[in-house]
């Protein structure tokens, strides 16, 4: 394999490694000990990120090439389908390629053949810990891998945009005050076991970020009325009674193991409700995830004051907490979720902007003000 062209290849390759490296060594002695077999090397990292970045900046028929690469090779447990004859390794091969496999869900196999790498072909199942890598849009790439439960969203390891490299900080989650949303985006919020897990609101997230509408997603506690003091009343669309499939689709996931019907209805009740944060004003959940309003107008509690500032975070390796006005990070959406929280220390404000960027504001009993969590980052 030659030196890769593309110079971040060549600078992230040792730092991604080890990052597998650690955790396969981490779970080396447990009884759920993962596929040790499939950690690639710096040099195979490189290579496989040079030529993804270089598909990403080729189109096919005017389409962006947008396809996802895993290390890994055609065993019975990821649903192979081989190619008769495997397909170099080659920018120009995987954008002939790329219209066949831009659907999600599918991945193109990478993996030795003798001195070379090659796609051997497609895999619909990753296993757990398997070095991903998905071009999301040209000059954009996100390493990630799959936890341990097949239903969890996969877990970002970095993010490269050009020249820029974004290491995701695992530490992040240890932070004080570090919502539990922040956890679970970061695959913190359960072992890394198989056992079953299936945070609603990361999903609801990434839902809320796919439609590119912008919205807010407030999360309340379960049976409390004190937030309806920062909302303009009266609330524009109260949901009487509160929409309840998304609790009862939760709580089947505690009781027993997720079924694929069980997983196309939540996706499809996850969406719909992600749906409602596209409308102007605030789509509001309980804690037990039922929705009680939408298009909600928030205001300021009486007698409260205005948010004057806020201490932004993003969990990536070398971040420094700044403290800046709320309309700093996106104007009167991010400012008016930033004053319910400050208004209600017992909630959580969920922010997604137009540009994709998103927000999570939380109270921090610690520092006495709202943190603003950016976390675009984990939700590629």
């Amino acid at each position: 394999m030659t030196a890769p062209a593309y110079s971040v290849a060549y600078t992230v390759a040792p730092a991604i490694h080890d990052h597998f490296r650690q955790h396969r060594e981490d779970l080396a002695a447990s009884p759920h000990a993962f596929d040790l077999d499939l950690l690639p090397g710096p040099q195979v990292i490189a290579a496989i990120v040079d030529v993804a970045f270089w598909t990403s900046l080729r189109r096919e028929e005017g389409y962006l090439s947008k396809i996802s690469l895993a290390f890994v090779p055609p065993r019975p447990d990821v649903h192979p389908l081989v190619f008769g004859r495997p397909i170099p390794l080659d920018p120009t091969e995987l954008t002939r390629l790329a219209p066949a496999v831009e659907r999600p869900g599918i991945h193109l196999g990478v993996w030795p053949d003798g001195d070379r790498l090659v796609v051997w072909g497609t895999a619909r199942t990753i296993p757990p810990l398997c070095f991903v890598t998905e071009v999301v849009e040209p000059g954009l790439l996100v390493i990630k891998h799959r936890p341990g439960s097949e239903a969890r969203k996969f877990v970002n390891v970095a993010v490269l945009e050009g020249d820029r490299i974004k290491i995701v900080d695992e530490q992040a989650s240890s932070l004080p005050d570090c919502p539990q949303l922040l956890s679970s985006l970061l695959g913190f919020d359960s072992p890394d076991d198989g056992s079953n897990s299936y945070n609603v609101l990361v999903q609801l997230a990434v839902s809320m970020r796919s439609h590119g509408r912008g919205g807010i997603l407030l999360v309340v506690p379960n049976g409390s009325t004190a937030w309806h003091d920062s909302i303009v009343q009266p609330i524009v669309h109260p949901v009487t009674p509160p929409f309840t499939e998304l609790a009862v689709l939760a709580a089947h996931a505690r009781d027993r193991a997720p079924d694929p019907e069980w997983l196309d209805r939540l996706t499809r009740g996850i969406d719909a409700v992600a749906g409602l944060t596209a409308v102007d004003g605030a789509t509001v959940l309980d804690q037990a995830h039922d929705v009680l309003a939408f298009g909600a107008k928030i205001g300021r509690r009486d007698g409260a004051p205005p948010v004057d500032g806020v201490v932004v975070t993003e969990p990536i390796e070398g971040d420094v907490a700044a403290r800046v006005h709320p309309t700093q990070l996106g104007g009167t959406r991010h400012l008016s979720a930033a004053q319910f929280v400050a208004d209600q220390h017992d909630t959580i404000a969920l922010v997604a902007s137009q540009d994709r960027r998103f927000t999570i504001f939380a109270w921090s009993p610690c520092a006495q003000e709202v943190y603003a969590h950016r976390v675009e980052v984990l939700l590629m």
